[in-house]
């Protein structure tokens, strides 16, 4: 089969991913999609991670400081009363129906004329003097070859990048963050309310083995439209990309939700609940990094470092998950403020024509952890995205690609943040 050849193809079709291919295609470029799953989205939609997290500032009066093509997809959700206003547990989140989302998102990539492939999987790459060429995806009609002038990077465990021979990492230092199965529970009646405490109270008085759960807290997310209740709980040590480990992590943490669900049963007003969906895809917060010109560091993020090359504001906070232990830790950026994220951590330091998004951007172990939520990988997907549509076109600067930003509606700076 003759290959086929596009602008720009972007791998992954979560939030960062989408932002990417709407990105390109807007700038004029011919841009291909490739998703694995059935659906757009990725966590989001995939993972039951319900919550946009990265959007506001975590301050006494949030401020959004990401816009662009995340403008369109929250007036898009707020049209059809599928998004909450701000809501505070540790950081600043909002909370989508994520069956709604996956509409937006089609909506998004076919008025944007992007080509979208689903139940597609990188298996190869090629690349050839500092230039990726051609990726290969495996479909269930077999293998198909695709060429482009630039890629990015969106899969999330890193897979074009680490198959083309472009330098990778996994991890930071031997420390990743850990994982967790996101768990929807139904039959829980909307003017019931259940609080973090009440879970961990009835997770506490259960007496499980120390096999049998990982966490007994975990913030408790309401969706706007079912009111069935998202916890944070089932906690696993794997390596995502190992087939094998995946699998036993899963089986495992299943099990846990079947033992969550016995607990929140036993919450007044809870008798009736019911277990609505596990994952299905387990929550994996991060696998490998795209080595890129310049590490985000947290010391830069501490001291509110400013950049020539900022594409994006970051607003959340380091949240780590300890494998060791399954306890987690938040530490919030000075001033509970906005900083910089430099274009830099998203540009390959040795394939010219590769970017990345999400949580494959370059940052250290607490830096990593901070722009890797969706709110963040919206605004650096439409970077990449826009970074890849300028590099098939020939020469460019980071300064033209700061104006194309701001001309799609981007937040760069402090002073045009909402």
């Amino acid at each position: 089969m003759e290959t086929e050849h596009f602008d720009v193809i972007v791998a992954g079709g979560g939030t960062a991913g989408v932002a990417a291919a709407v990105a390109s295609a807007r700038f004029g470029a011919k841009t291909l999609l490739i998703e694995r799953s059935g659906c757009l989205g990725g966590a989001a939609t995939m993972r039951n991670v319900v919550t946009f997290c990265g959007l506001y500032t975590l301050g006494e009066t949030p401020t959004r400081v990401v816009g662009g093509i995340a403008d369109d997809i929250i007036a898009r959700l707020r049209s059809e009363a599928a998004i909450t206003e701000p809501q505070r547990f540790r950081g600043v989140f909002v909370v989508f129906d994520p069956e709604t989302l996956k509409g937006v998102l089609d909506d998004l990539v076919i008025e944007a004329n992007v080509h979208v492939m689903s139940g597609a999987f990188v298996c190869d790459a090629r690349r050839q003097e500092g230039r990726l060429q051609e990726l290969k995806v495996a479909t269930h009609g077999g293998l198909r070859t695709f060429s482009a002038d630039a890629f990015v990077d969106c899969t999330g465990e890193g897979d074009l990048s680490a198959f083309s021979g472009a330098s990778t990492r996994y991890g930071n230092n031997a420390k990743v963050n850990e994982g967790s199965m996101a768990t929807r529970f139904g039959g829980i009646p909307s003017d019931i309310t259940v609080t973090a405490d009440d879970v961990a109270q009835a997770i506490t008085k259960a007496n499980f083995h120390l096999s049998d759960v990982t966490k007994n807290r975990s913030v408790i997310i309401r969706l706007p439209r079912s009111g069935d209740m998202v916890v944070f709980l089932a906690s696993e040590d794997y390596d995502p990309r190992d087939s094998f480990s995946m699998a036993a992590a899963e089986q495992r943490a299943r099990r846990q939700t079947r033992n969550y669900l016995q607990a929140i049963r036993t919450i007044p007003g809870c008798e009736s609940a019911h277990l609505s969906e596990s994952g299905p895809e387990f929550g994996t917060r991060e696998s490998r990094h795209l080595n890129c010109r310049h590490q985000l560091k947290w010391s830069e993020i501490e001291t509110r470092t400013t950049f020539d090359d900022c594409i994006a504001l970051g607003a959340w906070g380091s949240e780590w998950h300890e494998r060791s232990t399954h306890q987690s830790s938040f530490d919030y950026p000075p001033d509970k403020a906005a900083y910089h994220i430099p274009f830099g951590c998203l540009h390959s330091v040795d394939t010219d024509n590769l970017f990345c998004a999400g949580r494959l951007a370059d940052g250290d172990r607490k830096a990593g952890a901070a722009i890797r939520v969706m709110g963040a990988a919206m605004a650096t997907g439409q970077a990449a995205g826009l970074a890849a549509a300028m590099e098939a076109q020939g020469s460019w600067t980071v300064g033209e690609l700061q104006s194309a930003l701001l001309s799609q509606g981007a937040v760069l700076n402090y002073s045009n943040s909402r």
